[in-house]
């Protein structure tokens, strides 16, 4: 329905603005405030009239594709007149759901045939076509609502369903699968329509939708999903409006709310299923990979549009749909959360992960005491060792994301493919690889004469003069790329004065019995100068770096 849209910015200040040809899906992804709601509620409203609103922050237009057959169209959304309502001569009863009108039929066939013109295509289509749930919408979804006259166009979403056993049997299909209950619809207050959950599925659509004493009895033994778990009420409440009110356009903020993860799992792939080989658009704001990832399972073609706002500086960037499935299909990323980075603003990798929770700890510890120093809307992770950290950071920079690596002194240790690869990782140009390689070959040669194992005795400390220097030019040109090197040595190297001793979890363990727990106590170490509090101020500096190194455009 939706063909294009465009936003007001692009990836950078300096670049084009963002404009994509939409797929059945779009999902706009983010940190928390880059605008993925507000986005939303501003397709909603050009979608009402087909009028930019002068107060748009983000979106600058949208161009729709055509109905296709406007009098098949009208010949569907054409109802009966009321007894005694006059109609003009050459009028019909137009509309859908709750939206009713009376309309020149030949003035709605042009209007219907020529999308450009978009304040009568959307005042006369997408107006009533377009259905948005957020986050308190989506619970009142599966209220009871009136049955309706059953010799009128139905008025709400049960009266729909309520009347097509088809599309009802399909939203019991799907929320069986999640909830291993059957959806059924109870009529036995007379007037309204509710929703249950029955441990038995209804052998007769009669004892489903009767009011005589089986049906009756039947109902009584299901449960009123009125007193369901939320999470039960919003899938619910998600997939009956998408299956009944059959809208052109949904738009659907933060379906993941309420859900567990492999809820928001089934969800994405089932709405995505809906509108999969369909003229519709699904359009969502979310914050939840899994959800992402059962939308891009479900086959539908996607778009993934990240969004951030930072600095007063708004950016867009398209995902492109085969990297986003790398992240989610190669083993190393997927089982270390490497589609969660959509959703921050940065994205730090570690070696291990007794160093992914150190540094996020110590991380934690500056957004606290000294926040100008702290990393905010940061996702840590680990890689499984220095030779894989390049595997993380590189998919996520080729999306957009500020990714920085933090890897050991002995890094330096590492030649050929290895050192080659981490470079690449970052960015780095060729001609600037192979210049590092010859210094890289030097230091590693200073080291080993040195006799002393640098990374657990001193780190650069161990070299002296021109040597040191040396060393110390490299790993700064590597930290313009954004990655970084402890100097030190290695993880164990930091906070020497706390006393932790051993290495690996042990010497993890030790330093966060000593770091303390309770911040109101005099024995919690709070942030000092130098040591590991600089070294996560000096990330912090490149990762907002607005001419950073190192990030693909």
């Amino acid at each position: 329905m939706i063909r294009n849209i465009r936003l007001k910015f692009g990836s950078t200040p300096n670049k084009p603005k963002l404009e994509f040809d939409t797929t059945p899906v779009t999902i706009f992804v983010g940190p928390n405030n880059s605008g993925k709601s507000k986005i939303l509620q501003e397709i909603q409203q050009f979608c009402q009239n087909g009028q930019m609103n002068v107060n748009n922050a983000l979106l600058e237009n949208i161009e729709f594709n055509g109905v296709g057959d406007p009098e098949k169209v009208i010949s569907e959304l054409t109802m009966p007149s009321n007894k005694g309502e006059f109609l003009q001569p050459g009028h019909i009863i137009y509309g859908k759901g709750g939206w009713r009108n009376q309309v020149n039929r030949q003035n709605l066939i042009n209007w219907l045939s020529n999308p450009n013109q978009k304040n009568n295509f959307c005042s006369y289509y997408t107006s009533f076509n377009t259905l948005r749930i957020d986050g308190g919408s989506r619970i009142n979804l599966i209220n009871q609502q009136p049955a309706g006259d059953l010799q009128a166009h139905p008025s709400n979403h049960l009266a729909v369903l309520f009347r097509n056993d088809e599309l009802r049997k399909d939203v019991r299909r799907i929320v069986f699968d999640a909830f291993k209950k059957y959806f059924v619809i109870d009529p036995t207050n007379l007037g309204q329509l509710r929703i249950r959950l029955s441990e038995i599925e209804p052998n007769t659509n009669l004892l489903e939708r009767g009011i005589h004493q089986e049906a009756i009895d039947f109902h009584n033994q299901a449960l009123d999903i009125s007193i369901a778990s939320d999470g039960v009420k919003a899938f619910t409440g998600i997939i009956i409006s998408i299956a009944a009110g059959d809208p052109k356009i949904t738009l659907i903020d933060e379906p993941e709310a309420f859900l567990h993860p492999s809820l928001s799992y089934k969800l994405g792939k089932e709405v995505s299923n809906k509108v999969k080989d369909s003229q519709k658009s699904l359009i969502v704001s979310t914050h939840s990979s899994n959800f992402l990832m059962g939308c891009i399972q479900s086959g539908t073609p996607i778009n993934v549009i990240r969004l951030t706002y930072s600095n007063n500086i708004a950016t867009a960037r398209a995902l492109p749909s085969e990297k986003v499935l790398k992240l989610m299909r190669h083993p190393l990323l997927r089982s270390t959360g490497v589609l969660n980075g959509l959703f921050y603003e940065f994205v730090i990798v570690t070696e291990s992960d007794a160093d992914r929770a150190f540094y996020q700890e110590i991380n934690e510890r500056l957004l606290q005491f000294e926040p100008d120093k702290g990393i905010p809307n940061c996702l840590f992770i680990n890689a499984q060792n220095k030779q894989t950290v390049h595997e993380i950071i590189r998919p996520l920079r080729e999306l957009g994301i500020p990714c920085a690596g933090i890897v050991d002194v002995d890094i330096i240790k590492e030649g050929g493919a290895v050192w080659t690869s981490f470079l690449n990782g970052g960015f780095i140009p060729d001609l600037t690889i192979q210049s590092t390689a010859t210094a890289r070959t030097r230091i590693k040669q200073f080291f080993d004469n040195s006799g002393i194992d640098f990374k657990r005795n001193g780190g650069i400390d161990v070299l002296q003069g021109q040597e040191k220097e040396a060393c110390t030019n490299l790993f700064d040109q590597l930290a313009e790329y954004g990655l970084f090197v402890v100097r030190g040595g290695e993880l164990e190297c930091w906070l020497k004065n706390l006393g932790a001793t051993g290495h690996g979890p042990k010497w993890l363990i030790q330093i966060f019995e000593k770091l303390g727990d309770d911040s109101s106590s005099s024995h919690y170490i709070k942030p000092d100068v130098n040591d590991v509090w600089n070294f996560i101020s000096d990330i912090k500096k490149w990762l907002i770096n607005g001419n950073k190194k190192g990030i693909p455009e």
